[in-house]
């Protein structure tokens, strides 16, 4: 019985050693030619003083409307420090799209709480800017670990008590330069300006000539001596 194998196996090892030696040379440039840009995330003037990298904790937000909470994306936690104002806030991007889904300073009467019943998750109020405007939200967030969460809690609460410090220094400082400048006030309406004593000066005598005083001898001694 005859077959067509052998046939078949000397085509293909033909084909194959014509296209292994073809080399056409040719180089094909790209349609688009893309340039390389410098790409800004508005963090540059700040510095992390928290860093929680990892893509298992999730930002959740509390929706009023349908009273249940909603994700908002998991993904890298920052507390970031302005070089120059010392403001702190917190960012969190998504991990895959670097959307942000919290973006907000850590202002003086803000706390953060451990949520009830679990110690991975942890609560606060806050005025957030993530969406372009602020709004009032209520926060959740859930870490991979316990020891993350209570990092988490410590430097945020930190950072909450150092601006009261803050507020309160500036306060007083304004207080004691209010008092310096009311003192020195006071100080300018008590003094009264000198007044100048004027001093009545009497005029001289005239200084009598000699024929003035002779006669004024003669009258005298008319006066005194006695009548004939």
């Amino acid at each position: 019985m005859a077959t067509n194998e052998p046939e078949h196996e000397h085509r293909y090892a033909e084909e194959s050693g014509a296209n292994e030696d073809e080399d056409t040379g040719a180089q094909v440039a790209p349609i688009v030619r893309l340039e390389e840009v410098a790409v800004t995330t508005g963090e540059e003037d700040e510095d992390a003083i928290l860093f929680v990298n990892r893509r298992k904790s999730k930002l959740y937000r509390f929706d009023k409307e349908a009273n249940q909470w909603k994700e908002r994306g998991a993904g890298t936690v920052k507390l970031l420090k302005h070089k120059s104002t010392g403001k702190i806030r917190i960012v969190m991007r998504q991990s895959k799209t670097l959307k942000i889904c919290a973006n907000h300073f850590v202002k003086q009467g803000m706390s953060v709480q451990e949520h009830v019943g679990n110690e991975k998750s942890c609560v606060w109020h806050a005025r957030d800017f993530a969406d372009g405007e602020l709004k009032d939200e209520l926060f959740c967030i859930r870490f991979a670990s316990i020891e993350n969460c209570k990092a988490f809690m410590q430097k945020f609460n930190e950072v909450a008590e150092s601006e009261v410090e803050k507020e309160e220094s500036k306060d007083a400082s304004d207080a004691a330069g209010l008092l310096e400048k009311l003192t020195v006030e006071e100080t300018k309406t008590e003094e009264k300006p000198v007044e100048k004593v004027k001093t009545e000066v009497e005029p001289e005598e005239k200084t009598k000539t000699e024929p003035e005083k002779a006669d004024e001898e003669k009258k005298t001694e008319e006066a005194v001596a006695p009548s004939t």
